[in-house]
């Protein structure tokens, strides 16, 4: 018979121990988010008419930019990669307990973005639909296992920072590509915006979790803040996309270091009150993160160079990027 794992089962004992927090964070949550519908955002006005409506919006995307193209097929793709997120924290967080309540909210929130994004790709063919098409189909196909064990703190870690870039990531997007086309800004700060929300809710839970269980918090949380894989990054043509949109200035390893500096803040890494010298020392690794990031983006930057790309998804257009 296998023995439990006694550090699961206290982490488990946590997590019971959050449910009223849960409530209350949901009803924050639920009592300041104002819904939106894909179909009532892209709808035409009333009495307008709709070939004209849409015909008027593809005249305006032909001018968003072929990085910004990118960068919504990546936030699209990301964002339609939710049955595999759903599917983890069914299996970290249970399907029987009062966090499947969360779960399924949070699901039934974040699949409107992979929705409307998906409906605006069609309307404005900014994209190669089919091509787009394909490339969801294989993201999908080749899943998204990230070695995280069966540790539920590590969720709350990933989510915490995962939750926060993709807010970043779609905020400046929009701002990029809103240049030619309104529309799409107004989308993406749709999206961002209940990005935010749940970011908020997921780095409170870990600010809990480490109050109630500093050393297994901090042994969680060093193990993911270094660098953390984005849910695309099995989709095809990952990391040359995302090297354009860090070129474009709309996500890099600078905004990865700002967002690991904000938790570490929020969290109040320094005065957490670790017990082990594991925990101490995962403490003082912690608070180094920043220093090496910026080793890392500092690195990056001296070693860019002109480059020129070319996707099937953006019609196969060459362009130059420095």
């Amino acid at each position: 018979m296998k023995i439990p794992d006694q550090s699961l089962l206290a982490k488990v004992e946590v997590l019971a121990d959050l449910e009223p927090i849960v409530d209350q964070l949901m009803e924050a949550h639920e009592s300041k988010r104002i819904l939106w519908f894909p179909s009532e955002v892209l709808a035409p006005a009333p009495d307008t008419d709709p070939d004209r409506h849409f015909g008027a919006l593809r005249e305006r995307a032909a001018g968003i930019s072929l990085p910004a193209r990118v960068a919504l097929c990546v936030n699209l793709l990301t964002e339609e990669g939710l049955p595999h997120f759903h599917r983890i924290l069914g299996q970290y967080l249970g399907s029987d307990s009062f966090w499947f309540k969360w779960t399924n909210l949070w699901t039934a929130e974040e699949d409107r973005h992979g929705v409307i994004l998906h409906d605006y790709m069609r309307e404005s063919r900014i994209l190669d639909n089919p091509v787009l098409d394909r490339m969801q189909f294989e993201y999908m196909r080749s899943g998204f296992e990230p070695a995280w064990d069966s540790d539920p703190y590590k969720v709350f870690v990933y989510t915490s920072l995962q939750e926060r870039a993709t807010q970043i990531s779609h905020a400046n997007t929009g701002k990029v590509a809103s240049e030619h086309e309104p529309l799409i800004g107004e989308v993406l700060s749709n999206v961002a915006k209940e990005e935010a929300r749940h970011y908020t809710f997921y780095r409170q839970i870990f600010k809990e979790v480490l109050a109630r269980d500093p050393d297994n918090g901090l042994l969680s949380a060093v193990a993911l803040m270094p660098a953390i894989d984005m849910p695309g990054i099995t989709m095809p043509h990952f990391r040359e996309m995302a090297d354009v949109i860090r070129r474009a200035g709309i996500y890099g390893p600078r905004d990865y270091l700002k967002i690991v500096e904000e938790q570490i803040r929020y969290w109040a890494i320094d005065t957490v009150q670790a017990v082990s010298d594991a925990g101490k020392k995962a403490q003082e690794t912690i608070l180094g993160i920043p220093k090496r990031l910026e080793r890392v983006a500092d690195a990056m930057e001296s070693r860019t160079k002109a480059k020129t790309f070319q996707f099937a998804v953006a019609f196969s257009r060459e362009f130059e990027m420095a």
